[in-house]
């Protein structure tokens, strides 16, 4: 038999947003990351067909 007492609902609720919220802290430099990775291909990319584009109308 379990003589524990329930814990209450909204200690629960809190208990997990807490959690998550710790969560989303220790992976927000890796999102950070990749987020400037992306931005840096992207950008990369962009500038090459560019260049791509001007080679082809000038030669």
């Amino acid at each position: 038999m379990n003589h524990s007492p329930a814990r209450p609902l909204w200690r629960k609720t809190t208990d997990t947003v807490r959690r998550l919220f710790r969560w989303a802290a220790r992976r927000r430099r890796t999102a950070t990351g990749l987020l400037l990775r992306g931005a840096c291909y992207g950008a990369g990319t962009g500038a090459v067909s560019i260049l791509a584009v001007w080679v082809e109308r000038h030669l």
